[in-house]
């Protein structure tokens, strides 16, 4: 017996079907595409239609956010794969290499905050014991606003580890 046409599965997906796979919201999706994070073609009755492909892509987004990646840097890595094709694991490793380095100095900064954060909010200042020994005289205060020793822990010239001043971390 033979197989019509329309015992095929179809390579393309409606936007109601993307959505139901990947689980993201029809609204998230016309973001994305609005955004440049995936792409979709019209129908004859200019529906949206996408490749099955776009649910790979959909799952990379979605992991990227879940790390804390900006929507700009997983547009511009995406940009740089081709779109007619399913992401393979290799791309996935390029892209996931790339990322490292950011989450690995975000949790640098996070772990310096959390070990912190009961005795400074690196100086801006709520403890008057251990700035006075952490920023003599308001020093830094010439150098920017807010969380400085936080914000720029381990920055050369910071102000911090200077002879007469302990280092904050």
């Amino acid at each position: 017996m033979e197989k019509s046409k329309t015992d095929l599965p179809r390579r393309e997906l409606s936007v109601g079907e993307v959505a139901a796979r990947s689980g993201v919201a029809v609204s998230t999706l016309h973001f994305y595409e609005a955004k440049g994070l995936i792409r979709s073609m019209r129908s004859r009755g200019n529906q949206r239609r996408y490749p099955r492909s776009v649910l790979r892509r959909i799952a990379v987004i979605k992991i990227a956010q879940r790390t804390g990646i900006p929507l700009a840097d997983i547009q511009k890595a995406l940009a740089a794969l081709p779109d007619d094709r399913q992401l393979l694991a290799s791309d996935w490793e390029r892209l996931s290499e790339n990322w490292k380095a950011d989450l690995n100095e975000r949790i640098a900064k996070l772990t310096a905050l959390r070990d912190q954060l009961t005795s400074c909010i690196g100086c801006g200042c709520l403890s008057m014991r251990d700035c006075p020994l952490r920023n003599p005289h308001d020093t830094l205060s010439q150098k920017g606003t807010g969380a400085y020793l936080i914000e720029h822990a381990g920055e050369e010239g910071d102000g911090v580890g200077q002879a007469d001043t302990p280092a904050v971390f």
